[in-house]
């Protein structure tokens, strides 16, 4: 068992487990930003649904942050929170799911890498995260990341997450992604 794991146990949710969470800590605001929690998951996933992602990904997508429900984060350390999310969520969900909740926060600081305009597109928080995070990529962490499977669609999810911050949003509700979660848990079965 990893130290990691050692500090951070998260339980093992399943649907009934997502609406509640969403229902009360996705009330809270998400990190610096001026919308909710659950805003902020429902939009990432809007974005996923639109640009005609698979239902994985959009799952992927809206539950990305749900570490951030399962556990409190300190402002001066980070805590992982793909990694305590991803292990929430085991068992449930396949890798096409797990890996790009897991891969979400190196996608940032693999675009930051790659993309030399990409960081000026980040918010203040994404940038602050970044430095809790690693910073960018070296090259050789930038070559280990796209050697990953499910790399492109971490990527594709941290773009959904960078603009799914807008104030008064219009989405699906959640009961829209949870049956599409549902779906998605029945298939990994």
């Amino acid at each position: 068992m990893s130290e990691l794991s050692c500090k951070t146990e998260a339980p093992v949710l399943d649907a009934a487990r997502l609406e509640a969470l969403f229902s009360g800590y996705g009330s809270d605001f998400y990190g610096g930003e001026a919308i909710t929690q659950t805003e902020h998951a429902l939009q990432c996933a809007a974005l996923a649904e639109a640009a005609g992602e698979t239902p994985a990904v959009i799952v992927a997508s809206l539950l990305h942050d749900v570490g951030h429900l399962v556990m409190a984060e300190s402002a001066s350390e980070d805590r992982r929170h793909q990694d305590v999310g991803a292990r929430a969520l085991e068992g449930v969900f396949g890798e096409d799911v797990l890996a790009p909740i897991r891969l979400h926060v190196p996608a940032k600081r693999y675009l930051c890498a790659v993309d030399a305009a990409y960081y000026e597109t980040l918010s203040q928080a994404s940038r602050d995260s970044l430095a809790l995070q690693g910073g960018p990529f070296t090259p050789e962490q930038r070559d280990e990341f796209e050697s990953l499977p499910h790399f492109a669609a971490a990527v594709r999810l941290r773009r959904y997450d960078d603009l799914a911050k807008v104030v008064g949003a219009s989405t699906p509700d959640l009961a829209h992604y949870l049956r599409i979660c549902a779906s998605v848990m029945r298939e990994h079965a």
